[in-house]
């Protein structure tokens, strides 16, 4: 799936906890806040996913990835698994954004549930991330 959650570190605090802990040190302080936040922004989308499943599958192969330095900065990944079972992804995409069978536009339940999930879950997982750090400057 294209769209993916990015979540990154809160500047100030980092900045505080660069003074505090050592480069290797922190990156695995980082990782442990990004990992609390993945795994919330995990469970909004498995509920989020909720709504219009089937079977389950849809919503059991939600995962996220491990934290990992992409462009200069530790992000994460929230999405479906490529290699699952059932391959779920290509599903939710048709279902995330509708799709156009010869000539008729089909908009599903679970049309834009998915962007609405991590519209709504990114400020929570922004603030969790950041309490996570605040408790280490402290």
């Amino acid at each position: 799936m294209t769209e993916s959650v990015k979540i990154t570190g809160v500047e100030e605090t980092l900045a505080k906890l660069e003074q505090k802990f050592s480069k290797r040190k922190l990156a695995m302080v980082e990782n442990q806040a990004l990992t609390v936040a993945g795994r919330y922004m995990a469970v909004t989308v498995k509920k989020a996913v909720q709504g219009y499943a089937d079977t389950g599958a849809t919503v059991k192969e939600v995962t996220d990835t491990k934290p990992r330095m992409v462009g200069g900065k530790r992000t994460l990944k929230v999405g479906w698994e490529g290699d699952g079972s059932k391959q779920r992804w290509r599903l939710v995409h048709l279902n995330e954004f509708g799709y156009t069978r010869f000539g008729r536009t089909y908009a599903p339940r679970g049309l834009g549930k998915i962007q609405g999930a991590y519209n709504a879950g990114s400020v929570g997982a922004m603030a969790l991330q950041a309490k996570q750090l605040r408790k280490l400057v402290e």
